[in-house]
């Protein structure tokens, strides 16, 4: 299904702000752990810790 994108600005401080339905929609809620990494060309991919890990020790990648 193809959610309606969240325009999202970067602070000062370099700083984002998740919209709270666009967690909901992820499965995610405030104060979990999350692994970020860029995917390149702009992007930047957010990982549940507790996923990336069990991926890295299963597969051998993130």
């Amino acid at each position: 299904m193809i959610r309606e994108p969240a325009e999202l600005r970067i602070d000062d401080q370099g700083r984002v702000e998740l919209p709270l339905g666009l967690l909901a929609e992820s499965g995610l809620s405030p104060g979990a752990s999350l692994l970020a990494f860029s995917d390149g060309d702009g992007r930047i991919v957010l990982r549940r810790a507790e996923d990336a890990v069990r991926d890295l020790l299963e597969n051998g990648t993130l």
